[in-house]
């Protein structure tokens, strides 16, 4: 199911105008951020990320990578997550433009198999955060984009989820008529055939 619109809650806003947004999407634990951008005549300037604002915004997460990757139109890479080691991925984009997606695929949860997506660019500088127990993939929509993202653990190869990306019991809208992918993603399974690895839902505590 998708919902590219995020709701108009923001979270931790101590000063209008001076923090970033944090903008619930309908699966509420995805966060679409938006920064405050500072521009005069010379560019402009921006905090991409500030460990206390975003754990005012409900992002508290502890980040011990930073992944930088570079593709053509077309792309399509995911739909990914790790099974023991769970990532979170806070992802932005500095070139082009993406439709960037997440899925929930915690057993057990009531939105299993649900997805959201954001469409983030260089000119909105718009973030994505996808918690730990989502998947995550995009499709570059630009010639080319570059996307920067931070990650909340390290990347294991023997631990990784590689989920169909034309899984129909997802149903991904993916706005890309013939994607150019990976022969990993290409290899990629469906959630009912990875069901025994999919990490399983907590319901948060009372």
């Amino acid at each position: 199911m998708q919902d590219d619109t995020p709701t108009s809650t923001n979270h931790g806003a101590d000063a209008p105008g001076r923090t970033p947004l944090f903008l619930p999407t309908r699966l509420p634990e995805v966060i679409e951020i938006t920064p405050v951008i500072h521009r005069d005549e010379r560019g402009f300037f921006l905090e991409s990320y500030n460990a206390r604002a975003f754990a005012l915004g409900g992002i508290g997460a502890a980040f011990v990578q930073d992944n930088h990757s570079r593709s053509v139109r077309g792309t399509v890479r995911g739909i990914h997550a790790q099974r023991r080691r769970p990532q979170g991925k806070l992802i932005r984009v500095i070139e082009g433009e993406i439709l960037d997606v997440a899925v929930d695929i915690r057993r057990g949860s009531p939105t299993f198999g649900e997805w959201v997506s954001a469409r983030l660019s260089c000119r909105s500088l718009h973030q994505l955060w996808v918690p730990p127990g989502f998947a995550h993939g995009f499709a570059v929509l630009s010639e080319t984009a570059q996307i920067e993202y931070k990650i909340t653990e390290l990347w294991d190869p023997s631990d990784e989820i590689i989920i169909a990306w034309d899984d129909p019991r997802i149903g991904v809208e993916w706005e890309i008529d013939t994607p150019v992918l990976s022969q990993k993603d290409r290899d990629g399974k469906t959630l009912a055939a990875l069901d025994a690895l999919l990490p399983s839902y907590e319901a948060p505590r009372a």
